[in-house]
């Protein structure tokens, strides 16, 4: 049981540098061993998280929309099981030379690639990125610490006592993961603790990623909140573009990639809600629209609509919500896009070649969608396996944060006693 003390915490700190040691010695196959047999583990494990898991769900009210990223059941245990499997069998990403040569001076200069080190990272409701972020740090040989929120406290406890269980019966020290207090008030002990921490990941809101980025001092890599974008431009396929749009928003609410703003050219507009508003209302996704497309949306009846006010656009709704802007022209899209995106995914629905070009050209984002949901916007779809998060930023990694990116450059070079 992980205890709320600063004293555990520091010593947890110091336990997960020694740590460094036990994981850097594991071998490629068996590092892929250890994952093997967690995946084995957590599969025979069900009834067991199922029940830790009932326990978090009970403390939250059944209108939470995050209680759907909090659940799981025998069937998301099974794809976290072969997830795992999946990582087993990805490339290992360290001890990779990168670029070597011989200087003139007869030294050897290599450049190769290595684990970062110790991971913190500080998450939401999402028991699965328990397993997720443990499985691509032993993968990787890097140590990680868990700070999960506390709606998912006793899952997540169990599933950090079960990796810790593997690392064990391989002759290996359990504090290569490791779960800190999940009590909010010890959050900058984690922050600040750049002797014992490499790298600081925050994955949730967009609160909490602003909160860690202000006080951190170990450096950090966020996987930023997604607020996303669908510009329905005036030449798309209406019926296909609706049955987009509706999947980016309702396929799971909860999640970062899914869609927060319906964007309008004017002369579809009234079209295409006439084909979307039934859909959505079936859904009973509520609609925050900008003047031109509330008086639209009021001649269909739509229910439940409100007028969008300022703060409606430029929002992550993780919910049945969404807001709704019509624009004149391509121009206007790009620059309401530009203006409330938070980088994460965009898209354009369009027949149109130059516009198309012209969008994922000029958006600034980590994925940039033609004709398609932003709901692609995954490790696991993109072929990287299990993922740490989605990067919004532009240094170390952007887009699917997955095993590649949990490593550094470490330069080595060899003489034979030259000096300078």
């Amino acid at each position: 049981m992980v205890k709320g003390t600063m004293q555990t915490i520091q010593q947890q700190l110091s336990n997960a540098r020694k740590a460094q040691h036990s994981i850097s010695a594991l071998s490629y196959k068996a590092k892929q061993v250890l994952i093997e047999d967690l995946a084995t583990l957590i599969s025979g494990s069900q009834a067991q998280i199922i029940t830790e898991n009932r326990k978090d769900l009970e403390k939250m009210p059944v209108s939470d929309p995050k209680r759907d990223r909090l659940l799981l059941n025998e069937t998301r245990i099974q794809d976290l099981s072969n997830s795992l499997k999946d990582v087993a069998l990805l490339e290992d990403p360290t001890n990779r030379i990168l670029s070597e040569r011989t200087l003139a001076n007869g030294l050897f200069v290599q450049k190769k690639t290595v684990p970062l080190g110790v991971v913190g990272v500080i998450y939401e409701s999402r028991p699965n990125v328990t397993i997720d972020v443990a499985a691509l740090c032993i993968r990787s040989g890097n140590v990680c610490l868990l700070r999960g929120g506390q709606d998912a406290y006793h899952t997540n406890l169990f599933i950090v006592s079960l990796i810790q269980q593997v690392l064990e019966a391989h002759g290996l020290d359990k504090n290569i993961v490791q779960q800190l207090p999940a009590d909010r008030k010890y959050i900058l002990d984690i922050l600040q603790a750049e002797k014992f921490i490499d790298v600081i990941i925050p994955r949730g809101s967009n609160q909490l990623i602003e909160y860690v980025r202000k006080n951190a001092l170990v450096p950090v890599i966020e996987t930023g909140a997604g607020v996303c974008h669908t510009y329905v431009e005036q030449t798309a396929k209406l019926d296909e573009a609706a049955a987009v749009v509706v999947n980016a928003k309702v396929s799971r609410p909860s999640v970062c990639n899914a869609l927060d703003t319906i964007v309008l050219d004017s002369a579809i507009a009234a079209r295409f809600l006439n084909i979307a508003a039934p859909l959505l209302s079936a859904y009973q996704v509520e609609l925050f629209a900008d003047q031109a497309s509330y008086d639209m949306l009021k001649q269909l009846n739509y229910t439940p609509l409100n007028l969008a006010g300022p703060d409606d656009f430029g929002r992550e709704f993780l919910d049945f919500k969404c807001s709704v802007k019509v624009v004149e022209h391509i121009d206007e899209a790009l620059q309401h896009i530009a203006q409330f995106s938070s980088k994460h995914s965009e898209a354009i629905l369009t027949e149109d070649e130059s516009k198309a070009e012209r969008f994922l050209n000029e958006v600034d984002a980590a994925a940039v969608y033609l004709n398609a949901s932003t709901r692609f916007t995954d490790g696991q779809v993109f072929g990287l396996g299990a993922e740490i998060g989605i990067s919004t930023q532009k240094l170390h990694a952007r887009g699917p944060f997955a095993l590649e990116k949990l490593v550094t450059e470490k330069w080595i070079v060899r003489g034979t006693g030259q000096i300078r």
